[in-house]
C-alpha cells in the first residue's frame, strides 16, 4: 500500500472510531426529570420581590452569626490582658469591620467599663429612647450571664441592632452596636440585579453592559451511581521500599519513568501518581524494577461496600462558621466529595472580570493576585459595588479557616479585574479590555457574571482572543426570564450558565435558550461582601462562579486538558434535570463537581474525550497530507 493510501485509510479508520465513540458515549436517554415553567410577568415580579426579601433576611442572619463569633473571639483572646491591649484589639476589630459602630467592654470583677467609638448615632427623641432601652436590656442580659441580640431599630435613616456576649467564667462582657447598612446595600443591589427597577437608568448607556444577576432557588440533590473506578485512583499506587527510603536520584528516575511529580510520603510509604500508567502498569513497573516490600492501590477515599451508593467519596466538612447553616449550594453540587479529588492549585488562575474585589477581606486573605482596573487603569481594582467580592468568595473564599464562608476552590488564585464601575455597569470596551488583560496575565479560567443583549463583534473578538489562548470562559445567562440570547453567554466559545430553583427546576426569572450549557446554584448564596462582611445574593451571577470554580478544579487536577475538553467534561457529567440531553432550560444539567472530577482523572485522556483527541490527530494528518502533495 502506498504512503498516500495508508494515510487515507488511517483517516477513514479514525473517522469511524469517532463515530463509534460519539454514539457510545452520548448521554443516556431517560425520562424527563423536571419540566421547566416560565412565569408570566406578574408572577415573575412577585417571585423576584419574594427572593429579594429572602436575600435581605439571609444576609441579616449570617451577619449576626458572624458578629457573634467575633465577639466571642474577642472575649477569648483578651482574657487577662491589660486595658491597653483590649483597646488595641477593639480598634483593630473595628477598623476591619466598619459595621461595628460601638464596642463596650465590661469587667464585672472591677465594675469598670470602656467604650470604643463612644458617640451614639442621633435621631429623634423617640428613636434615642429606643436605643437606650435596647442598650440597657443588653447590659441586664449579660449581668445575668445571658447572651443578647436586639431586634433591628431605626436611628435617623439607618438601621442598627445591639448584640452582647459574656465569657464562660463570667469575668468579662462585651456589647456591640451594629450598623446594618449592608441590608440596604443588598436590597438596592438586588433591585438592579433582578431588574425590579430600570437598570441602568434610561439613556445612561447606548449599549448596556451590566452584570446579569438572577434570583434563584437551588437546593438540588445530585445523587448518582459511583460504580465505575475513578481515574484518580487508577493512576496512583502506594509503595513501601525494602531498604527504607529511596535516594533523591532514585526518585528522579521513577518520576521520569512513570511521568510523575514528587510523591507524597506517608510514614514509610510513598504515594506515586503517574501521568501515563494505570495501577496495573504501575504495579508491574515497581515489582520488576524496584522489588518493593509491598505495593497496593491507593484506597484512601474509597467508600465501604455497605455505604449508600449515592454518597460517593468521603465527605470533607469544612469548619467555616457559615458553611453548615447557610451554604446549601456546595453540598447540592457534591463539592465536599469533590474535594477528595481536587482542592485546586495555585498554578491555575481564575480571573473575575467584574466590579473589583475587596483586597483586604479577611476571608480572601492570600487568595488574590494583583489585578487590574479597566475603568481607571491607574487605580487598584477595588470593589465599590459588592458584586465582584461576592463572586470571588464563591470561587475561592478561604476554606477550613473557621471564618465566614467556604470557597469552592481551596488553592486556585483569583485575579480581580475591575471592568464595571460604581453603578455596576461597564462598557463593551472595558469588559473586552479586562478579558484580554486577564488572558495575557495567564488566567486559565475567566468568570463573566455580566451581560447584555447586544451582539458586539468587539466583545466577541476579545472572547475569541481568550479562547484561542486556551482559557475556559464562563458567563451568566441573565435575569429577564427571556429566551432572547444574552452576550457574552451566547457566544459559542463561552460556557453559558443558567440557574435552578430549590426544587431542581428552572429559576422563574432565569434566562433560557438553546445556548445554555449548564445550570448551577444561584439563590441566596452566602459569600464575601465589602466592609469585611458577608451577604446572601441571588442571580445567575452567583451561578456562574460555581462553574468557573469547577473549571479551576478540573484544570488543577488534569492540566493536560484543553479548554474545549474541560467544557466538554463539565457538560457531559452534569446531572440532567430536564428532557434527556441538552434542553433550553438547563443545558446539559446542573454541574456536579465530584462526578466531573472523577471523569477528569489526573493523567491519561479521559475515555469520553478520546474522539476529540482523534479529531485533532485527523486535523494534523490532513495538514501533513496537504504539505506533502
Amino acid at each position: 500500500m502506498s504512503r498516500k493510501n495508508a494515510m487515507i485509510a488511517g483517516l477513514i479508520t479514525a473517522a469511524f472510531t469517532i463515530a463509534v465513540f460519539t454514539y457510545t458515549l452520548r448521554p443516556d436517554g431517560g425520562p424527563a426529570l423536571r419540566q421547566a415553567s416560565v412565569p408570566n410577568p406578574h408572577q415573575e415580579k412577585t417571585i423576584k420581590k419574594t427572593a429579594l426579601t429572602q436575600d435581605v433576611s439571609s444576609t441579616d442572619r449570617l451577619n449576626r452569626t458572624d458578629v457573634s463569633k467575633h465577639l466571642r473571639t474577642m472575649l477569648s483572646e483578651t482574657d487577662g490582658k491589660t486595658p491597653e491591649d483590649i483597646s488595641a484589639y477593639a480598634k483593630q476589630l473595628q477598623q476591619g469591620h466598619g459595621h461595628i459602630a460601638m464596642l463596650m467592654w465590661i469587667d464585672f470583677r472591677t465594675k469598670q467599663s470602656s467604650t470604643f467609638k463612644s458617640s451614639f448615632p442621633e435621631g429623634s427623641d423617640q428613636e434615642n429612647k429606643r436605643l437606650l432601652k435596647y442598650l440597657n436590656t443588653a447590659k441586664t442580659a449579660i449581668q445575668r450571664h445571658q447572651s443578647y441580640e436586639s431586634p433591628s431599630f431605626i436611628i435617623g435613616n439607618k438601621k442598627y441592632y445591639f448584640t452582647a456576649q459574656r465569657d464562660r467564667e463570667g469575668h468579662y462582657g462585651v456589647i456591640a452596636l451594629i450598623n446594618q447598612r449592608i441590608l440596604d446595600r443588598v436590597a438596592e443591589h438586588q433591585l438592579k440585579n433582578l431588574r425590579l427597577i430600570p437598570y441602568p437608568k434610561e439613556g445612561k448607556y447606548r449599549v448596556e453592559s451590566i452584570h446579569a444577576d438572577t434570583l434563584k432557588e437551588l437546593t438540588v440533590k445530585t445523587g448518582h451511581d459511583n460504580e465505575n473506578a475513578s481515574h484518580y485512583y487508577e493512576n496512583e499506587i502506594v509503595v513501601r521500599f525494602k531498604n527504607g527510603h529511596p535516594t533523591a536520584g532514585q526518585l528522579q528516575t521513577i518520576a521520569a519513568d512513570i511521568r510523575s511529580k514528587e510523591p507524597r510520603k506517608l510514614g514509610y510509604a510513598y504515594i506515586f501518581r503517574s501521568g501515563k500508567m494505570n495501577y496495573t502498569q504501575l504495579k508491574a513497573y515497581f515489582d520488576q524494577k524496584w522489588h518493593p516490600q509491598y505495593t497496593e492501590p491507593h484506597y484512601m477515599y474509597l467508600t465501604n461496600d455497605t455505604a449508600d451508593e449515592n454518597t460517593g467519596a468521603a465527605v470533607i466538612t469544612p469548619n467555616d462558621l457559615l458553611f453548615s447553616t447557610y451554604q446549601w449550594n456546595l453540598p447540592a453540587i457534591e463539592t465536599e466529595q469533590g474535594w477528595n479529588l481536587s482542592k485546586g492549585s495555585k498554578e491555575v488562575i481564575v480571573a473575575v472580570v467584574d466590579t473589583g474585589v475587596q483586597a483586604n477581606h479577611p476571608d480572601l486573605k492570600g487568595q488574590l493576585l494583583a489585578g487590574y482596573n479597566a475603568i481607571t487603569n491607574t487605580s487598584p481594582p477595588n470593589d465599590d459595588v459588592g458584586h465582584g467580592t461576592h463572586v470571588a468568595g464563591i470561587i475561592g473564599a478561604l476554606t477550613n479557616n473557621g471564618e465566614g464562608v467556604a470557597g469552592i476552590s481551596w488553592y486556585n488564585k483569583i485575579l480581580p479585574v475591575k471592568a464595571l464601575d460604581n453603578s455596576g455597569a461597564g462598557t463593551t470596551y472595558s469588559v473586552a479590555e479586562g478579558i484580554i488583560w486577564a488572558a495575557d496575565k495567564g488566567a486559565k479560567v475567566i468568570n463573566l457574571s455580566l451581560g447584555n443583549y447586544a451582539d458586539s463583534q468587539f466583545l466577541h473578538d476579545a472572547i475569541k482572543y481568550a479562547y484561542d489562548r486556551d482559557v475556559v470562559v464562563v458567563s451568566a445567562a441573565g435575569n429577564d426570564n427571556t429566551e432572547r440570547p444574552g452576550y457574552p453567554a451566547a457566544y459559542p466559545e463561552v460556557l453559558a450558565v443558567a440557574a435552578t430553583s430549590a426544587n431542581g427546576e428552572k429559576a422563574s426569572f432565569s434566562n433560557y435558550g438553546d445556548y445554555i450549557d449548564v445550570a448551577a446554584p444561584g439563590e441566596s448564596i452566602a459569600s464575601t461582601y465589602p466592609d469585611s462582611q458577608y451577604a446572601a445574593l441571588s442571580g445567575t451571577s452567583m451561578a456562574s462562579p460555581h462553574v468557573a470554580a469547577l473549571a479551576g478544579l478540573v484544570r488543577s487536577l488534569n492540566p493536560a486538558l484543553t479548554n474545549k475538553e474541560v467544557m466538554a467534561l463539565m457538560t457531559s457529567n452534569a446531572v440532567d434535570l430536564g428532557d434527556p440531553g441538552q434542553d433550553k432550560y438547563y443545558g446539559w444539567g446542573q454541574v456536579d463537581i465530584y462526578k466531573t472530577l472523577q471523569a477528569a482523572g489526573g493523567g491519561e485522556v479521559p475515555l469520553q474525550l478520546f474522539p476529540q483527541h482523534v479529531g485533532r490527530q485527523l486535523k494534523t494528518l490532513r495538514q501533513s497530507l496537504k504539505s506533502s502533495y
